[in-house]
């Protein structure tokens, strides 16, 4: 099921811009360009912003994601014919062979359901070349990063080209097990529309994604920081082995 924050005309319209600092993006373009990579598929594409970093590199990208409205999103961005774009989740895949699998920011933690978790994990590798590369960050839960999500804390008014200003904030609704739900609200001044978007993200410790990985066929290379959240989360690099086992 796709994020409401995505799935919903309106608020995919304006995620872009109320999330304009991807400068977490950067460390996945430097381990494509250090692999070389010149086929990649990006999971849980969203609006389309890594998919087209990666493009505009002239690296072949097949973006997919279940929200229509991010899609759409994406496909009336300019470059946007450099990319293969999909509607759907990574189990609807047609047969493919890249050399990197990408899920970036909340795209793993988005996928609650363990059965869903491990459709997807077997889709990525069935994606990649043998040799290939999958990639992908999440939280580590020992950290409890949902303490932080506040009203008072995220706050905030922006003012968004042919929108307008769009208030925003973030509520935490909801910690029950790995699962952590939170809702946030929009204001659209300009017509005081107010959406409200719930999400669910599922807190898997280290231990967890690497032997769920071993079950899927992978070997995992590195375990990393995330340059930009030291400490904060977990970066796992997996490998489709050379010979299937």
């Amino acid at each position: 099921m796709a994020d409401e924050n995505f799935a919903h005309p309106r608020l995919a319209a304006i995620y872009d811009a109320l999330d304009s600092d991807r400068s977490d993006l950067d460390p996945y373009i430097r381990l494509a360009e250090e692999l070389g990579a010149r086929q990649v598929l990006d999971i849980g594409c969203g609006t389309g912003v890594f998919a087209l970093l990666l493009a505009d590199r002239g690296i072949e990208v097949v973006g997919v994601d279940p929200a229509t409205a991010s899609v759409d999103v994406a496909r009336g961005k300019p470059g946007s014919e450099r990319v293969r774009w999909i509607y759907g989740d990574a189990g609807a895949l047609p047969p493919l062979q890249v050399d990197l699998v990408t899920m970036t920011a909340n795209v793993a933690q988005a996928i609650v359901d363990p059965q869903v978790w491990r459709t997807t994990l077997r889709a990525a590798y069935e994606g990649l070349r043998p040799g290939g590369t999958l990639v992908f960050e999440t939280r580590d839960p020992a950290r409890r990063a949902w303490e932080e999500w506040k009203r008072e804390a995220s706050y905030r008014v922006t003012e968004i080209p042919g929108a307008g200003g769009v208030v925003s904030w973030v509520q935490l609704l909801e910690v029950r097990g790995p699962l952590v739900t939170f809702r946030w609200t929009f204001e659209f001044t300009a017509d005081g529309q107010v959406l409200t978007a719930d999400s669910t993200l599922r807190f898997r410790d280290r231990r967890e994604v690497e032997a769920e990985l071993v079950a899927q066929g992978f070997v995992v290379d590195d375990v990393r920081d995330a340059p930009d959240r030291p400490g904060r989360e977990f970066v796992f690099l997996a490998r489709r082995p050379l010979v299937d086992r």
